[in-house]
């Protein structure tokens, strides 16, 4: 079995051949604007527009926790808008991440990157702003991505 790929990069930059997936975990509330979200804006404007136009239309579609969209950014690259988070603080029921979302999310990106031929690519998605632990989050990516064969790369940012 092979394993997931640590690389201290941008994630917005997979430097793969073949197609490419830059997953990342959204809230429930449609905001977008802190986080990793705005390193996606900075390099393309659809995966917010997408996103903010699914939040709107929510009464007639799919978005929600556990829910996936995907948007084509390049001919070989899409966004995965997963929501994996309920609202967007830390209060009395705890932090934003909901681990089940996530799981539920990236059994359905599994799908769509073996579909596409496409390896996938990712911050420490439900570790930044929406409060989760990679120990808790790594054993969902092994489990409905590498361990059906879709080729995963985490990327850290900055120092450390």
């Amino acid at each position: 079995m092979s394993e997931i790929t640590y690389v201290r990069s941008d994630a917005t930059v997979p430097s793969v051949k073949g197609g490419k997936v830059i997953a990342h975990v959204c809230n429930d509330l449609g905001g977008w604007g802190k986080g990793f979200v705005l390193a996606l804006s900075r390099r393309w404007p659809e995966p917010e527009a997408a996103y903010r136009a699914w939040h709107r239309e929510r009464a007639s579609n799919d978005f929600g926790l556990g829910a996936l969209q995907l948007v084509r950014v390049r001919p070989d690259v899409w966004v995965a808008n997963m929501i994996g988070q309920r609202g967007t603080r830390t209060g009395s029921k705890g932090v934003p991440v909901r681990y089940p979302a996530i799981d539920t999310a990236l059994a359905r990106l599994a799908g769509h990157a073996l579909e596409l031929g496409a390896s996938v690519h990712m911050p420490r998605i439900g570790c930044g702003l929406a409060g989760g632990t990679w120990s808790r989050v790594e054993p969902l990516v092994i489990g409905r991505l590498v361990e059906r064969g879709v080729a995963v790369t985490v990327y850290d940012h900055g120092e450390g």
